[in-house]
């Protein structure tokens, strides 16, 4: 843990989702070159489980995350130290699950049907779901000029309640959320993503209404994961900023090797995301491996802005904050200077 003046470790915390700085750190590039400084590098969840925490509240100095934008926006909204100092955008198969007899199959089908939306849950991440299943709704409805008013939503229990194996920063509740109420004729549509919840429905029968990844406005998959928060603690920039930029040097060279390696980069996938390999290859697709790379370019900047005006409207932010004054863009600037020049 870094004190005033010295760094002698950092702290890395992604969720199971494909990211850039997790594949450094699985191929050893953070260890190697913060190791040359004598700085260790450990995640989160293999140090101190006292310190889980924190993939959350953000309050350790040294910390880098890499995650849901849900708890991002709402520990900064909440006073947390951080800085956002890079944005990615992985299309990890966002779908609209319904039962195979329903007749949805498209989003205008979804009108007037009853809508899986997760309770508010336990703490630590008491939210997130809900959060998630509103917006995964707000994109499809939208597909077909229709706002949430159009379906009945339906409280579902949040799936991490009572398992003792949840993390904060492990793989997504499983079950997922809602998918069994469905299985059940509870609810007519579930918003899920990524392998874990795809296996989840082909378990149950479930079957994909709408796909939001095959429409070409990426504004109907704004959500958790896109786009995704790089963060890392403010003290951290402020007394040793030659750390930041190395941490994103590594992500930019990490995303360089994944463009060369779709099939490693599908293994590490199934790995962290607990999904099969079936599951994880249907929910990453295409040239996936090649859009890894974080940068904070207006577009990314402006969805995420949309996401943070959605949460704070519905309750899941205590506070407003101006985007402009979380940004910290010099780091990633420079790290595309070294990553130049090696």
């Amino acid at each position: 843990m870094s004190t005033a003046g010295v760094l002698d470790r950092v702290w890395l915390t992604r969720c199971p989702v494909p990211t850039a700085s997790g594949i450094a750190y699985r191929l050893g590039l953070l260890a190697e070159e913060f190791g040359n400084r004598g700085v260790a590098v450990t995640e989160l969840g293999d140090g101190d489980p006292t310190l889980a925490h924190h993939h959350l509240d953000h309050g350790l100095p040294g910390l880098f995350r890499e995650g849901g934008a849900v708890p991002a926006l709402a520990a900064r909204a909440a006073g947390a130290p951080t800085r956002l100092i890079g944005l990615t955008w992985i299309e990890e198969r966002q779908v609209i699950l319904v039962r195979r007899d329903s007749g949805i199959t498209a989003p205008e089908h979804l009108a007037g049907r009853r809508a899986a939306l997760p309770v508010h849950g336990p703490e630590p991440g008491a939210g997130v779901m809900r959060a998630m299943a509103l917006q995964g709704f707000r994109g499809a409805l939208a597909l077909a000029g229709l706002g949430l008013d159009a379906v009945r939503f339906t409280d579902v229990p949040d799936a991490r309640q009572g398992r003792s194996d949840w993390t904060v920063n492990g793989p997504l509740a499983r079950p997922w959320t809602g998918i069994d109420a469905l299985a059940r004729g509870e609810v007519d549509a579930v918003y899920a993503k990524g392998p874990a919840a795809l296996d989840h429905a082909a378990r149950t029968g479930a079957v994909i209404g709408v796909d939001l990844d095959a429409y070409d406005d990426p504004a109907c998959r704004v959500n958790n994961g896109t786009p995704r928060p790089i963060t890392v603690h403010a003290r951290t920039l402020d007394e040793h900023p030659w750390a930041v930029t190395l941490f994103l040097a590594q992500t930019l060279r990490a995303a360089a090797w994944a463009a060369e390696h779709r099939a490693d980069v599908l293994r590490l996938l199934a790995r962290d995301s607990s999904g099969s390999d079936t599951a994880t290859a249907a929910a990453h697709r295409g040239d996936f491996h090649r859009h890894l790379a974080p940068d904070l370019s207006d577009t990314r900047l402006h969805l995420l802005d949309r996401h943070k005006e959605f949460l704070l409207s519905h309750g899941f932010l205590r506070q407003d904050f101006r985007l402009t004054d979380w940004v910290a863009p010099q780091p990633l600037r420079d790290a595309h200077a070294s990553a130049a020049v090696r």
